[in-house]
């Protein structure tokens, strides 16, 4: 198992509302020395859900996504708050933009996003036996729910319409656990 390097000094260098880049100063096990730069990790992390309803949809939502300066077909997802344990922060992402509420939760997978460059972690979730139940969110608009039916799972994956990849991970993981692949 490889040594990991000494941290020899951690300077924050640009700031914005939402994240703050961080300069890591290392030395590596055989004497070399580097500078990274990473998103400093901040919260508690994140949680995304796929939600199957009771007709065997799973629900996903329209959204804009400022990054790509359009509207997106993803998953629901958010921040834990401070205080909440992930599966509270799932039920409550779900209540708050597709209008249900769960009352069982599967843990799929924790996954991260570019780890070179931030420590941002998200818990992804099979969530079942919804009911109804509507929280208002932070969402600057009404997110529109996508119904998808699971039998066509595979146009779903090689859509156009969808495209990111930690999605794209979490539904080919449901797929797995849904067929019993693993």
């Amino acid at each position: 198992m490889p040594v990991k390097p000494d941290i020899l000094k951690v300077t924050a260098t640009a700031r914005s509302r939402l994240f703050q880049v961080e300069e890591l100063e290392l030395r590596f096990s055989n004497g070399v020395e580097r500078t990274y730069e990473r998103l400093a990790s901040r919260g508690n992390g994140a949680v995304m859900m796929l939600p199957i309803s009771a007709d065997n949809e799973l629900l996903l939502i329209r959204e804009y996504a400022a990054g790509m300066e359009d509207y997106v077909l993803t998953l629901p997802k958010g921040v834990i708050d401070p205080g909440e344990s992930p599966e509270q922060a799932a039920d409550r992402e779900l209540k708050e933009e597709i209008g249900f509420g769960c009352r069982q939760l599967d843990l799929l997978k924790e996954m991260s996003t570019a780890p070179n460059y931030m420590g941002h972690r998200l818990s992804a979730y099979i969530a079942r036996d919804l009911y109804p139940c509507r929280l208002e969110g932070d969402e600057p608009e009404e997110l529109e729910v996508v119904p998808w039916p699971l039998e066509q799972l595979a146009e779903l994956l090689h859509s156009e319409q969808l495209h990111e990849a930690r999605v794209i991970a979490a539904l080919y993981l449901m797929q797995d656990k849904l067929t019993g692949a693993f």
